[in-house]
This record gives structure tokens, sequence and C-alpha cells, in this order.
């Protein structure tokens, strides 16, 4: 078979052979062609882009060359920074720790003064702790005594002594004196122009109160509230039987109560008992009445002894009213004297004034005189030259 026999058809036209090595050396011409141009190509591609990666090899050495710079320069103010805030923090630090040595001394002597104060004070919280040992065991002294009938009953008159001592003169009253039936009051108070005495009597009955102040139920209050009535109704009949003696004592009695509180509890819850008292002429007096009383019985004292001075103030008056004439008849004697003495004085002076006006007149004669002997003596000094 030769190259130029057909081979096949290709729409009705028979393709040989040699035709088909032709198209086959055409194409592969053509590729060849296509080969050195894509080959030519890529080297130029190649090219331009080895010369950009020089080209960015160049600017990144560059921009690794301003970075290294930056780098350095802001390493350098770091470095800078961190020496300015070393000296500042420095700096700061030894203000701070003056500030805080200051601030501890201070503290320091602060909390000195504030341990001193605090002893100081210590101190007078243990005197006053001391004293309220003291006033705890003399409330227990005193709470033994009001316990004791007999220690209460010196207690009440010891109180009623004081207030009695020291607003009445000792010739005002006495101390357990015995009354004619054979009785004996605590107090006896003579009061001035009456023959009569007034009867205090300090033994008041507190028993019931202290059992009332202790009961812990309803029921043990009014057995107490009544056992209390029971004992002051009789100690008020007591020192009406005892003590009101008709012609000898007063016909009112006083009855001392030693305590505020007691007499203004028995005064706020007992007031049967009071009006009892009352009926039975007995007056209930606290530390406070008692000596309102007293200031009263001190007026009445004094008054007492102006009366009895009243006819020496008289006679006094009376003397005091022969001084005052006597008094009266000197100053008119005075009086008359003076005008003579003015008298006389005008008269001195009017002598004095012509005595004045003589000398006044000697005077001018005699420089009259020395005129008349000058003018005479000019004319025979002229005669002479």
């Amino acid at each position: 078979m030769s190259v130029w026999d057909p081979v096949f058809n290709l729409g009705g036209h028979a393709v040989t052979g040699a035709e088909l090595a032709m198209a086959a050396g055409a194409l592969v011409f053509v590729l060849l062609i296509a080969a050195v141009v894509l080959a030519w190509r890529a080297g130029r591609t190649r090219q331009r882009e080895a010369l950009e990666a020089v080209k960015r090899a160049g600017e990144l050495e560059l921009r690794l060359a301003e970075m290294a710079g930056q780098l350095r320069a802001f390493g350098e103010a770091a470095q800078n920074r961190d020496t300015h805030i070393a000296r500042t923090l420095d700096e700061r630090l030894h203000q701070v720790s003056h500030r805080v040595g200051v601030g501890l001394s201070e503290n320091s002597e602060r909390t000195t003064q504030s341990l001193q104060q605090l002893h100081e004070r210590l101190a007078v919280i243990d005197s006053a702790q001391a004293n309220l040992t003291r006033l705890s065991s003399e409330m227990l002294t005193l709470r033994d005594i009001l316990s004791n009938k007999q220690a209460r009953g010196a207690y009440g008159q010891a109180r009623m002594e004081a207030i009695i001592r020291d607003g009445l003169h000792a010739s005002a009253y006495s101390f357990q004196s015995t009354l004619s039936n054979n009785t004996r009051p605590d107090c006896l108070i003579t009061l001035p122009d009456s023959p009569l005495a007034i009867v205090v009597d300090a033994k008041f009955p507190l028993e019931a109160f202290n059992a009332m102040k202790e009961a812990k139920d309803e029921v043990a209050v009014r057995q107490a509230a009544q056992q209390l009535r029971h004992d002051v109704g009789r100690h008020i009949r007591d020192i009406a039987e005892k003590y009101l003696i008709p012609g000898e004592t007063h016909e009112t009695a006083i009855l001392f109560v030693p305590s505020e509180s007691v007499y203004a509890d028995l005064y706020e819850q007992f007031e049967d008992v009071i009006q009892k008292a009352h009926r039975q002429r007995v007056v209930l007096a606290s530390p406070n009445i008692l000596m309102l009383l007293v200031q009263t019985m001190q007026a009445i004292f004094k008054d007492g002894r102006m009366r009895e001075q009243a006819h020496l103030i008289q006679k006094e008056v009376g003397l005091l009213l022969d001084d005052v004439g006597r008094l009266r008849s000197r100053v008119i004697d005075l009086q008359r004297h003076f005008g003579q003495a003015n008298q006389d004085i005008e008269k001195l002076l009017t002598s004095s004034q012509k005595i004045a006006s003589r000398g006044t007149r000697i005077e001018q004669v005699e420089l009259g005189e020395e005129a008349d002997a000058k003018s005479a003596a000019k004319p025979a000094l002229v005669a002479e030259r």
C-alpha cells in the first residue's frame, strides 16, 4: 500500500496517507511553534517574575532596613522611656517611703497619745469601779440596816436628827424626852409662846414595803399591800394614843418617812392610809417635807424672838428719835452759823473791794505826779541848750 492510497473518506473526500502525514507534520510544526512561543513566553514571564522578585527583594530589604531603623528607634525610645519610668518610680518610691515614714511616725505618736489617754481613762474607770464597789458595799450595808428593824429605826432617827439639828436652835428641840405618860418620842419641838410640843416619830414600818417590792405575783402583792395597810395603820394608831396628850403635846404629830420613794408610793397607791393618818391627826413627812416644816418653824422662832425683843426695839426707836431731834437742832444751829459766816464773808469782800479801789486810785495819783515832774524838766533842758 502506498502513501497515496486513500485511508478514509472525510465528507466525500478520500484522505490519503501522504495527506495524513502532511497534516500530522503540520500539526507537529504548529505544536512546536506553540511550544516555542509558550517557552518564550514562559521565559519572559520568568524573567519578569525574576525582575519583580528582585524588585520585591529590594523593596523588602528597604522595608527591612526601615523597620530595623524603626526598631532601633523604638528600642532607644523604649530604653529612654524605661529609664525615665525607672527614675520616676525611684522618685515616687522615695516620696512614698518618706510619706509612709512620716505617716508611721505620726501614727505612732497618735497611737502613743491614744494609749496614754486610754491609760488615763482606764485609771478613771478603775477609780469609778472602786467607787462603785464601795458604793455597792455601802448599799449592802444600807440594805442590812433597812432589813433590821432596830437598825432601820436608828437610821431614820439619825436622818431626822440631822435635819432638825441643821434647821433649829438647840433650845427648840429635845431627843428621846419622857412625857407625862412615861412614853419617849423620838423628838419634841417646842414652839415659842406655846407650852405644847410637837412630836416627831421616826420609826416608820418598812417590812411590808420590802415584801411588796419583792413580790413576784399579784397574790403576793395584794397580801403585802394588806400587810402594809395593817402595819402603818397600827403605827399611826400607836402614835395617836401614846404621844397626843392634851395640854402637853400639840394636837398633830409628825411621822417621819426616811425615804422619798416610799413616801411617793404611799401617797400614790395608799390614799386610804393617808386619810386614816389625817383622821388620827398624824402627818406623814418625807425628808424634804420635814425640812420644809423646819424652815417654817425657823420663821416662827424668828417672829417669836422679834416679839420678845419688841420693847427693846421700841426703846431703841425712842432713843433714835431723840438723837434725830438733837441732830435737827444742831443742823439748824449750823445753818444759822453758816448764814452768819456768809454775811461776814460778804462784808470781808466789800472791804477788800474798797481796799483794791483805793490802791488803784493811789497808784494813779503817783503816776500823775511823775508825769508833771517830767513835763517841768523838759523846758529847763531846752533853756540850757
